[in-house]
């Protein structure tokens, strides 16, 4: 299978690079205590973070299709990391910070158009659909392993609460990615397994599917089951609530502190 890609088509993009340089210096803004108020620098790091992964969820999808045989990836610019290039940048990038900003919930973004005509196997069709969000698994993995390895000595407390808060984003988006729901990650991993009678019936929900699964956090009894599934994963990867609620609230520093996240 040929999977040559021209080196501009792979070259990494300035734009994905600037925000990986955003992430760090905040970053070092939080760890250093360099701002007299880490909330700004705590916003600009968790937010920058958060798009990174969003370009790598992205990216994975991208990749896992080029290797399952869908060659066009390269020319689309999908391969360069650059969140511009996505089939809808707004929904891929802009509507997940808006809604990290409003609620704290990870939302699912997504806009690599893959040419799925040219990929034959149903099992690359699934591996394609969970590339994306197993990133954000791996994410997860990375933001709480200082927590889960007991290597939080030294670190700063408003560091170790936008670690937290950044480790919920990635859990909250693993979860409602592999839901399998018309639209979702989770229903492509499911949909080269159904029949073409019920994948045809299904197909006009599909663009409706995640504005279903947010009418349903709007109910109180799914949002509390939902977080509570989230803090129950978060909490065995040795992440307490109170760190990613803190995490939060320095990250909406437009709102007041609460006394329970003061830092010392």
């Amino acid at each position: 299978m040929t999977t040559a890609i021209s080196r501009r088509d792979r070259r990494v993009s300035p734009v994905f690079l600037g925000i990986v340089a955003v992430m760090a210096v905040a970053g070092w803004a939080v760890w250093t205590d360099f701002a007299a108020g880490p909330g700004i620098a705590v916003f600009l790091f968790v937010t920058a973070a958060w798009v990174v992964s969003l370009c790598l969820h992205e990216y994975a999808h991208a990749r896992t299709a080029l290797h399952s045989g869908d060659i066009t990836i390269g020319a689309k610019g999908y391969l360069t990391l650059n969140p511009l290039k996505y089939t809808h940048a707004l929904l891929s990038i802009v509507l997940p910070i808006i809604f990290v900003i409003m609620g704290g919930i990870g939302l699912p973004g997504g806009a690599v158009f893959i040419e799925r005509h040219r990929i034959r196997g149903r099992v690359r069709h699934s591996l394609i659909s969970a590339a994306g969000p197993l990133t954000n698994v791996v994410f997860a993995l990375v933001c709480t392993a200082p927590f889960w390895l007991d290597a939080l000595d030294g670190v700063p407390a408003a560091f170790r609460y936008a670690l937290a808060f950044l480790a919920l984003l990635q859990v909250s988006a693993a979860i409602l990615n592999f839901l399998p729901v018309p639209g979702l990650d989770g229903y492509g991993v499911l949909e080269p397994w159904l029949s073409y009678e019920v994948r045809r019936k299904i197909e006009p929900y599909a663009p409706y599917g995640l504005l279903f699964v947010f009418a349903l956090l709007w109910v109180p009894e799914v949002n509390r089951t939902f977080f509570d599934v989230i803090h129950g994963l978060t909490g065995a990867l040795g992440v307490d609530e109170v760190e990613s609620y803190c995490g939060r609230n320095l990250f909406q520093f437009w709102q007041e502190t609460n006394p329970l996240c003061a830092l010392p």
